[in-house]
């Protein structure tokens, strides 16, 4: 336990140090709930529903520092760890890759928690924004999404051979989950045909469930997202470990 503590707090200062993931995944959502927030404000999301826009707009906004940190941060620093010769380093100390890839995956666990947190204080105390539904449903639906989301992080460093072929695999991942799950561009206005490919991305089916759940809105077939984000986290985090290479 000391030598996980001791990994975790030297992982998470150097992380912090570089700064990426602190503009990417608590920033930048907060830049976007302003911009949204001044643009619509109270206004309701639709005609005749009581909840407003921004309100609806909750789970997109989590999910872009879920996004960054999965698809972006988690595997780029683990491959370039390996490219470095640093995880080879790690090789002969008592740190095995699954404390590694836990120390990495519960950092970005923070960091999406450090966005959630303030993103419900700045859009409460700002525009009035409340969870209608439960707690308990919609921070479920949020670890749901974000153990999915990082396992396929950890499943990219865990198998990429230096920080380049990463990089190329998380943009191929990264930004095609950020614009078409609904983070960015809204599900309602895409074609049918492609809400129904798009509905494959575990990011998509968290969203959807994040919104569902923080607006107190009856969960329609709610198994199906549940199991393809189990199932995502489950085989990808054992890719991860049983293919990981340390050199």
């Amino acid at each position: 336990m000391k030598t996980f503590c001791t990994l975790l707090k030297n992982e998470m200062k150097l992380n912090i140090r570089n700064m990426n993931m602190v503009i990417f995944a608590v920033i930048l959502p907060l830049v976007v709930l302003v911009i949204l927030g001044f643009l619509y404000g109270a206004s309701p999301a639709a005609d005749g529903v009581d909840y407003t826009f921004l309100e609806q707009s909750i789970g997109a906004l989590c999910a872009i520092s879920i996004c960054a940190g999965g698809l972006m941060g988690l595997p780029l620093v683990v491959a370039e760890y390996r490219e470095r010769k640093i995880l080879k380093r790690f090789q002969v100390t008592p740190i095995s890759p699954g404390m590694l890839l836990v120390v990495e995956f519960l950092i970005y666990v923070l960091y999406a928690l450090v966005s959630l947190i303030t993103l419900l204080l700045l859009s409460r105390l700002a525009w009035g924004v409340q969870l209608r539904g439960s707690w308990a449903g919609f921070f479920g639906s949020w670890l749901l999404t974000i153990f999915s989301t990082l396992s396929i992080g950890m499943m990219v460093g865990g198998i990429a051979k230096n920080a380049k072929s990463a990089s190329v695999i998380a943009c191929v991942l990264y930004f095609p989950m950020l614009i078409f799950s609904g983070a960015t561009l809204p599900f309602e206005v895409m074609p049918e045909v492609m809400q129904k490919i798009i509905s494959v991305f575990p990011l998509t089916q968290g969203i959807q469930l994040m919104q569902t759940t923080f607006l107190g809105l009856t969960v329609e077939q709610a198994i199906f997202p549940v199991i393809v984000m189990l199932c995502v986290t489950v085989v990808c985090s054992g890719i991860a470990v049983k293919c990981f290479k340390w050199e």
